[in-house]
């Protein structure tokens, strides 16, 4: 599912449901919530062992990228000439990925820990949309050709660009990538949506949820393991997909409104659950847990046990840091 979908679908849930019908036992972890300076809403979205990244709107709604160092320190950023900035992942090496709007359309970036930013377009193409980098500098993502339908790329970190489709593909989200090369996304190929695994070696392998009438992929780790939510009659529900091709569903409430955005490297998740952020241990324990005022609360990026996302207080959205078990 492409990115700004799946940031649409989050703010028309928590939109709608207004303030939560129930409270939940305190987790025995802390939540640090923030906003950078002259944010009205904040959108937290990657974390790694460099910092959070994500982007917020100021008071006249352009937005701007930030990085909040794991001391607190937030700075923000616009890429050159950019009339709207947005950050969507940060490796290891606390070098950012996103896109910006100018005249010229929707462009790639690359910000560096120095601050230095590089531009990047799919050649011959005015909207290029990055969505993650992995450790090593490999950027995936999608593009979009002159009639609005989605091409999957890779970045590599020499800055050659690769463009795929998985075969029969009409439109491809190229999503999650791992330290390996390999990518998770989907793609729709006219009649339903469909996850694919895209191997180091540009192998491509589509996949789908069983009994599911869409499957999106959204993350996947070191070890081939890919984590993505699924729709069928019951609603949407979140999954993991072992290497070997077996499925989990994750549906901690059994809301059929579940979604499972990103997986680390032991094979825990975090996600959405009917308005509430969960983290799944590898052993199957699941946590809900919402920062205090929230009405809404969505988690997106994870390392180890630290998990951040934004939540909405019945006004604005705002980013958390939570970190513990």
């Amino acid at each position: 599912m492409r990115l700004v979908s799946r940031l649409a679908k989050s703010f028309a849930y928590i939109a709608a449901i207004g303030p939560l019908a129930c409270s939940l036992p305190a987790a025995a972890a802390k939540i640090v919530t923030f906003d950078p300076p002259g944010a009205k809403d904040t959108f937290a979205y990657s974390i790694s062992k460099a910092g959070i990244t994500g982007y917020y709107n100021d008071n006249g709604e352009i937005g701007h990228g930030f990085l909040r160092s794991p001391n607190g320190t937030i700075t923000t950023f616009d890429a050159p000439g950019a009339s709207n900035t947005y950050a969507y992942s940060i490796n290891a090496r606390g070098v950012i990925t996103g896109s910006y709007t100018d005249n010229g359309g929707v462009h790639g970036f690359a910000r560096v820990r120095n601050g230095t930013i590089t531009s990047f377009d799919v050649p011959g193409f005015n909207y290029t949309q990055p969505q993650a980098i992995n450790t090593r500098g490999a950027i995936s993502g999608y593009y979009d050709d002159s009639s609005g339908y989605g091409h999957g790329f890779m970045r590599a970190p020499n800055g050659t660009i690769t463009t795929f489709d998985p075969p029969g593909s009409q439109d491809t989200s190229g999503a999650g990538i791992n330290a390996h090369g390999a990518i998770a996304g989907d793609y729709f190929d006219g009649t339903a949506i469909h996850g694919f695994l895209r191997s180091p070696d540009g192998t491509i392998t589509s996949f789908d949820v069983p009994g599911s009438t869409g499957t999106y992929a959204f993350s996947i780790n070191a070890s081939g393991t890919i984590a993505g939510e699924y729709e069928d009659s019951g609603g949407v529900h979140g999954y993991v997909r072992a290497a070997d091709g077996t499925f989990t569903t994750i549906d901690p409430s059994g809301s059929g409104d579940a979604s499972v955005e990103v997986i680390n490297k032991k094979g825990a998740v975090a996600g959405t659950d009917a308005g509430h952020g969960f983290v799944r241990a590898p052993g199957g324990k699941v946590t809900t847990f919402d920062p205090p005022g929230s009405q809404g609360t969505a988690a997106f990026g994870m390392v180890g046990t630290k998990i951040t996302g934004y939540y909405y207080d019945g006004s604005d959205d705002h980013g958390f840091l939570r970190t513990g078990h």
